[in-house]
This record gives structure tokens, sequence and C-alpha cells, in this order.
């Protein structure tokens, strides 16, 4: 059986890599880039410096900064209207998941028209939109080498998953350095997202052997490290193997899917604003323990490959092993519970059965080893919930 593999047709990995950003816009031919990003990037200094990059090698760019965390369609109609509006023939996303995301969507809407909601799964968005150099801030989304983007629609507070080729940047500039000013609580959240993409990665029903290679290389690179650089946020090792094993995790997910997990997370970040690497921490322990009986060979060797169990264990001491793990993650990075973050219990009560719905309509859970009914997913929220 084959599997089909994409990734960014330009990677530039390690230290400094954003000096390699002239060279990538000149192999594509592109002259007139503009950066989507957001005002965080703009007043760290970081999209003033790309600029000062591309001046020198005499590339004018223009920047749009009104990007938001977890984009909406609403968020993204003033980008697709400034691109429509100009000529760039690029654009060089800049940030954390959320402007890359916005970029993905800009890229397509800003060509073909219609709206967000148009482009959700199940359709496969292949069209090629304005081809995007992929920078990220933050050692957790992989955002940068997916071809998949997340946007909520405002009118139903669904969190859509969109997929296809035309969503997967043409280049990614992998830099840790850019990660080296990350808060604590950004670091934490964006980290257990990372692990959560390969996690979901090894055991989803669409894993292949490649796949599973970049998925075991993402654990054993962010299991030693994740709470290493919450704890020191200068550990230049710590955030290079970070940011390494981010791609990775992207690099497996894109290829594999997520599931359950993400499946679920997107709903409370859609009704309740809950950052999406922030609700799969909430969710990861919960669900390892209710998937794990499906695909327990798979969850033992995440948790060998993480580090958190011996590689002479057997699947079921592993297995113990990676939830307490994943539970001591949670209370080490200071995971929020969903009445800590601030969630309305009666609120959540009313919408429960809705999150559940549109959790299985976006496809991810049905990736998962053991695939939940709506009245299980809505079992699982209350059990979370329980939790607090």
């Amino acid at each position: 059986m084959s599997h089909s593999i994409n990734l960014p047709r330009i990677m530039e990995v390690g230290k400094n890599a954003r000096s390699k950003l002239p060279a990538i816009l000149e192999s594509l031919g592109a002259k007139k880039p503009l950066i989507i990003t957001d005002k965080m990037m703009v007043s760290l200094g970081y999209v003033g410096e790309i600029q000062a990059l591309l001046q020198a090698a005499n590339i004018e760019s223009d920047y749009f900064d009104q990007t938001i965390p977890e984009p909406t369609s609403r968020s993204i109609e003033a980008g697709v209207n400034h691109v429509r509006a100009h000529q760039y023939d690029a654009i060089i996303a800049i940030g954390g998941g959320s402007p890359i995301d916005s970029a993905k969507a800009i890229s397509i809407l800003g060509k073909f028209g219609g709206q967000i909601q148009d482009y959700k799964f199940p359709r496969q968005v292949n069209e090629t939109g304005l081809p995007i150099i992929a920078i990220p801030t933050t050692a957790g989304t992989g955002s940068e080498c997916t071809r998949f983007t997340i946007i909520t629609n405002d009118a139903t507070s669904e969190k859509m998953l969109c997929a296809g080729l035309g969503f997967l940047p043409v280049a990614a500039i992998v830099d840790y350095e850019l990660t080296m000013s990350l808060p604590a609580r950004t670091t934490a959240d964006t980290g257990i997202d990372a692990l959560t993409h390969a996690i979901e990665a090894y055991v989803s029903k669409k894993a292949s052997p490649y796949s599973d290679a970049q998925a075991i290389a993402a654990m054993k690179l962010i299991g030693p490290n994740l709470q290493t650089v919450y704890h020191e946020p200068n550990n230049e090792a710590a955030r290079e193997k970070m940011m390494l094993g981010s791609t990775f995790a992207g690099i497996a997910f894109s290829n594999a899917s997520v599931a359950l997990v993400h499946g679920m997370s997107r709903p409370l970040g859609a009704f309740f604003h809950v950052p999406h690497g922030l609700s799969n921490a909430m969710l990861l322990p919960m669900i390892t323990e209710f998937s794990i009986q499906a695909a327990p060979e798979r969850y033992a060797e995440c948790a060998k490959a993480m580090g958190v169990a011996h590689i002479d264990d057997l699947d079921d001491i592993a297995n113990q092993k990676l939830i307490q793990a994943l539970i001591e993650i949670n209370r080490d990075l200071k995971v929020p519970t969903l009445a800590e973050f601030g969630v309305d219990k009666q609120y959540f009560d009313e919408v429960v059965h809705t999150m559940a719905e549109q959790a299985l309509a976006s496809g991810s859970p049905s990736n998962n080893p053991l695939v939940p009914s709506v009245e299980q997913m809505v079992t699982l929220y209350q059990q979370l919930w329980a939790s607090c």
C-alpha cells in the first residue's frame, strides 16, 4: 500500500535560517511579497528585521498585522481585501499558528474568492493560491509544513478544519532563535500542542511508516525538552530541539492527520476561546486514557519515545507511565482546568452536545484508535469538567 507524502518544496532549518529568505523569494521569482503577521511580531521587532533583510536584497515589502489569535472568518476579511487591492506575488507568514493559518486562508480567498466556509472539510482544497513562505516563531503548531488551516465561523462558532495542498506553504523557514523570547505560557501551550500532534499522528488510523518515523523523532525531541524550555527559557539547546520536534510533528500529522484530542479541542476554542494548545493539553491525558485500549502497543511506543517508560517495559506498564506523565506535565506546566480558565458551567452544559457534534463533523475523531459516538464525546466533555 502506498501513501501520499506532502511537504513544503523548500525547507531551511537551523540557527539564522531566516537569512535565507531573500534567496528563497528569488528562487520563486517573487519580487513583491506581503508579510502577514500580528501586532506582537511588529512590536518585538521581528517584522522590521525581516523587512530590513529584504531591503538589503532590494526587495520591497508591505506588512499586514491585523491577524488575531484563533482566527475567525471575520478576522481574515481585511487581509483578503488587502491582497485583492494589490499585486502581491508571495506571502511571508511570520508568527505562531494563528498568523500562519490566517495567511493560508487569505492566500486562497484572495485569489479565488468566496467564503472560508466554502472550503471547509471534507472539501479538499488543491487550488494554488499565492505562494506562502512560513516562518514560525513558536515551537508548537507545525503549521509551516501542514496542509491544514483552522478558522472559526463567526456565525456558528464552529472551528472549521480546512484541508488540501492549497494550504501547504511552498517554503518553511524553521529558525529556533525566533522562539527564544516566548513567554512561559505560550512555550507550554505550543509545546504540548506539538506533543499532541506527534502522539495523535502515531496512533492515527491514517499513519504510515513515513509519518511514524517523523512522529517518533518528534517525541524523542519533545519529551525530554518540553519542561526544560518552560523552566529554562534561555536554554538554547532545548529550544532548538523543541523547534525541530515541532516541525517533525507537523510533518507527521500533515501526512497522517490528527485524531480525537484535536476534534474535541477545536470546539473548546470556538465556544470558550481556550487557546488551541491549551485545550489540547486539557484533553490529552483523559483522551489518551480513553483510547489506549484500542492501540496499547502504539501508545506504549509513544511512552518509550518520550522517555517516560523503559524500553523493556510491558505495554501495560508503559501505558500507565504515559498517562501519569501527561498528568504530571500538565501539573508542572500549570495547565488550568476549564473552571480555572473561566469557562461558565451553565453555558458549557448548554452547548456541550453541539460541541460534540462539531467535533465529529471535523473528521478528526474518525482517525482515533477508538472512535466515540456523539454521546460518548458528550460524556468525555462532562468528564473533563468533572476533573476541574
